[in-house]
C-alpha cells in the first residue's frame, strides 16, 4: 500500500492525500508537480527513475489506511544532482 507522504521532499509543499499535484517514483519518493517538472525534469534525485502522478486513495479507505503524518524533507542538492540529471533527463524512464 502506498505511504501517501504528506509533503514534497524538496520544497515541503503540502501534498494531502487527495492532491493532484503529488508525484511519486517507483520507490515512493514524493515531490510536487512544480519540482518534478522544473527542478527535477522527471528524474528522481534518489533513484534516477521517472515520476507518475500519485493515485488518490478513496476517502472511505483513509480511516482504515491513513496517509502518513511524518514529513520527509530532503531538499535536492542541485550540484550533486547534475550528473544524474544530465545522464537521465533525455532517456525515457522505461529505458533507464
Amino acid at each position: 500500500m502506498l505511504e501517501l507522504r504528506p509533503v514534497c521532499e524538496n520544497c515541503a509543499k503540502l501534498l494531502p492525500s487527495d492532491s493532484l499535484e503529488a508525484f511519486i517514483c517507483s520507490f515512493e519518493c514524493t515531490f510536487c508537480e512544480d519540482c518534478v517538472r522544473s527542478v527535477l525534469q522527471n528524474v528522481c534525485p534518489n533513484c534516477g527513475g521517472g515520476f507518475e502522478r500519485r493515485p488518490i486513495r478513496p476517502s472511505g479507505k483513509l480511516h482504515r489506511f491513513p496517509a502518513l503524518l511524518e514529513r520527509h524533507i530532503k531538499p535536492v542538492d542541485l550540484e550533486k544532482f547534475q550528473g544524474l540529471l544530465l545522464s537521465n533527463r533525455d532517456v525515457p524512464p522505461q529505458s533507464r
